[in-house]
């Protein structure tokens, strides 16, 4: 995916750093986030991004990456959830374990889904010791192989285990999975469980991560499906939000969906999935993180 955003035209990565820079700026600040992993403390790279002028404990999003690490979609969105009045906390999964792009044949498997969900229960416990930062209003989101990390974690309805002794993360009191793998369900037995709102947002095109296997894991939700919404966005691919990328096949890209797990998909931007997404997205969290 770097490989691709590097590709970009200086055009369109200026536009991008243009909207960003556009948005109502709070504090941003370069944190470590420690999580344990087999015996030992990893402290995984993040960015706080919080709200200016915020005179009360606010609510927070910790957000995770898809297979080719935080790139400029997070970062906008966590912008964005400043802008809105949320403190955002964009959490880089890869660099503390010698991981760069692993969108490639050899990517992620269900061990390492499984195991990255910790980062997930070590985020919203760091971020529910932070000063200013309400423990009782806390959400999370995941993109791409994130979202089926995230789709995990949600399906589980508390924290997962952990060898270390530390407390339980606190619970999230929304989810949102964006162009979620899916696939990373179907180890899971049914029936499944939803215990905080979840919202799947997913283009209808999308051929990585497609509609249909998302479908087939809400199908298989014995309690909580009334907390399960679905966005799907016409016209749209998996990344639609990676603005100013032109729709393209990339067929070296391992694909869960397909047999065998290879290989090869589409990618890019629609700009009217991307606006509407961020609208629904602003409503579902104003809904379910209200003071």
């Amino acid at each position: 995916m770097r490989r691709l955003l590097g590709a970009a035209s200086l055009a369109i990565l200026t536009a991008i750093m243009a909207l960003l820079a556009a948005l109502p700026a709070g504090a941003q600040q370069n944190v470590r986030v420690p999580v344990e992993q087999a015996g030992r403390t990893v402290q995984l790279a993040a960015q706080l991004f919080r709200p200016a002028n915020a005179s009360t404990p606010v609510a927070a999003v910790a957000i995770f990456h898809g297979c080719g690490g935080p790139g400029q979609n997070t970062a906008r969105m966590a912008g964005l959830l400043a802008s809105w009045g949320y403190a955002a906390l964009v959490v880089d999964s890869f660099s503390a374990r010698g991981l760069k792009d692993v969108c490639g044949r050899h990517w992620p498997t269900q061990a390492d889904a499984e195991a990255r969900a910790h980062d997930i229960d070590a985020a919203l416990g760091w971020l529910a010791r932070q000063p200013g930062i309400d423990p009782k209003r806390l959400a999370y989101m995941g993109y791409s192989y994130g979202g089926g990390v995230a789709m995990l974690r949600a399906l589980s309805g508390q924290a997962s285990a952990s060898p270390s002794a530390a407390p339980a993360a606190p619970p999230a009191r929304a989810v949102v999975l964006v162009y979620p793998d899916c696939a990373l369900a179907d180890s899971l037995e049914a029936p499944l469980t939803v215990r905080q709102p979840t919202l799947f947002a997913m283009g209808a095109l999308d051929d990585w991560t497609p509609v249909p296997r998302c479908q087939a894991v809400i199908d298989r939700v014995a309690r909580g499906k009334d907390l399960v919404e679905t966005k799907i966005y016409d016209g749209a691919h998996h990344s639609f939000d990676a603005l100013g990328l032109p729709v393209r096949y990339l067929d070296g890209v391992g694909n869960r969906s397909k047999p065998g797990g290879c290989c090869g998909a589409h990618y890019g931007a629609h700009e009217p999935a991307w606006k509407q997404f961020v609208t629904d997205v602003r409503a579902f969290l104003a809904k379910h993180l209200a003071p």
